[in-house]
């Protein structure tokens, strides 16, 4: 192997995958080690030292100058029997003061004596060691600067391509990387085609002995939420709020905002001219179903505007320690509205308000009392 034909190489391929070149030559030399001590049957401490300049490979033999041998820690078992670990230095690689004084007169305790070793075809392994290591950090480096490039990405919107499908997931190409996009994450119902772009919440970015997982979803709540703050700029520039968000996909959501500007109509703003802004959301959601709910700190009212599109509801805070409980109070006309097709709208709106709400007329209510009398 020409040597300064490997170093151009190295730094050539370094600087194009940016990634460190002593990384890269430490790990060959470690490699080498292994390679030296396997294929050379060599049971001694050995080290090899890659030329930076030139590419020249030496292997060297070295014995560490001790006052006296190095054994391992003793170890007691639970019979009293008495063994030793792995010394620190290899008892092959020790060499007593007196011994190497007679090789190195002015030599010390913790120095080495150094022998060459460097076999005649060894360029032949080199040449087969740098190209796994090369190959392997070159890996490493693409998987490192992958997960860095979507580190922050997470809980964020991002715009793919459908590329891939099988029976459980689809993969959508981000770019230098494809997200897994499960059908269990869909939203119920919804088609999609190969090909086409589709806009995923990065719900999971973690790193795996395999590169990158970047797990995708278009039911997680946070979707509807990136919407929102994609499609209405006042909710970036902080001038409306998102307080919190309650999703059954493919159903319905609740979404509450406010404002603090008096000035500000936090739902109007968010429905747009026409219902642009909202209309866009809609879109996007398969026919999913948007309540728009004004927060308030008072939770009585809170969730009173959570039960929309019920109206003319009273709502009591029932005391308990342990659990935050409210009965709203509706007249007939109102307690379909408020409970919703299968609990739906009385199930968001205790999502949304983290209160367990029962709803209730006051004929319900007087029918109890009189038969609790």
């Amino acid at each position: 192997m020409n040597g300064k034909e490997f170093i151009k190489a190295v730094k050539l391929i370094t600087d194009e995958k940016g990634i460190n070149e002593n990384i890269v030559f430490e790990a060959m030399e470690q490699a080498l080690i292994t390679s030296y001590k396997k294929n050379f049957g060599s049971k001694t401490n050995v080290k090899v030292n890659i030329d930076r300049e030139t590419g020249d490979i030496k292997v060297y033999s070295y014995l560490v100058v001790v006052d006296e041998y190095i054994e391992g820690e003793e170890i007691i078992d639970e019979e009293g029997n008495i063994s030793y670990g792995e010394p620190e230095i290899n008892e092959d690689a020790q060499i007593l003061l007196e011994d190497a004084q007679k090789i190195v007169p002015d030599i010390k305790i913790g120095e080495t004596i150094e022998d060459e070793v460097t076999p005649k075809d060894f360029g032949r392994v080199a040449a087969s060691t740098a190209k796994q290591v090369l190959t392997q950090k070159i890996r490493e480096a693409e998987r490192n600067s992958i997960i860095d490039e979507f580190s922050d990405k997470q809980d964020e919107l991002m715009v793919g391509l459908l590329a891939m499908e099988d029976n459980n997931n689809y993969y959508v190409d981000l770019g230098r990387t494809r997200g897994i996009l499960p059908k269990s994450e869909m939203i119920p119902g919804e088609i999609v085609k190969m090909g086409t772009s589709i806009k995923v919440y990065l719900q999971k970015i973690e790193a795996t002995p395999k590169g990158p997982l970047i797990l995708c979803s278009r039911k997680h709540y946070g979707f509807v939420k990136r919407l929102f703050e994609k499609e209405i700029p006042e909710l970036t520039d902080g001038t409306i709020i998102i307080y919190g968000v309650a999703r059954e996909p493919g159903i319905r959501s609740k979404v509450s905002v406010y404002s603090n500007n008096e000035r500000i109509d936090p739902i109007g703003t968010c429905i747009g001219e026409r219902g642009s802004r909202i209309g866009s959301i809609l879109k996007e959601l398969n026919g999913e179903k948007i309540d728009l709910i004004l927060y308030s700190e008072d939770p009585s009212e809170y969730i009173a505007n959570a039960l929309s599109p019920a109206k003319e509801v009273i709502v009591n805070i029932i005391e308990n320690a342990k659990e935050r409980k409210a009965l709203a109070i509706v007249n007939n006309e109102n307690l379909s509205l408020a409970i919703g097709k299968k609990g739906i709208n009385i199930k968001l709106a205790s999502r949304l308000t983290k209160f367990h709400i029962t709803v209730k007329t006051l004929d319900q209510i007087t029918a109890e009392g009189n038969e609790d009398r």
